[in-house]
């Protein structure tokens, strides 16, 4: 795990994104499911793009929360390179 800060998400942000994160990964191991039963690849590269829009849609959920919580937090306190840190984020995604 990377650095010591630690992210103050409500019980109901953090669950939603355990759900939907298990979703993911179940929709993965059937995917690896489909490769091991040669499913037709159209088939599985269709299971592929659903299983990168639901990565997508949980970073962009996971996203909105840092910006409202974490760097909220940080920039009321003062901390003014979270905004660095978010663009740098901002441009590997």
């Amino acid at each position: 795990m990377a650095g010591k800060r630690k992210a103050h998400h409500s019980y109901e942000t953090k669950h939603d994104l355990i759900v939907r994160m298990n979703r993911i990964e179940g929709q993965i191991r059937g995917i690896a499911r489909m490769i091991d039963e040669d499913v037709y690849c159209d088939d599985i590269l269709h299971q592929f793009a659903s299983v990168e829009k639901a990565i997508g849609g949980v970073k962009r959920s996971l996203l909105s929360a840092h910006v409202k919580s974490c760097v909220v937090e940080q920039i009321r306190d003062g901390e003014l390179s979270v905004v660095d840190e978010l663009l740098t984020t901002l441009g590997k995604m």
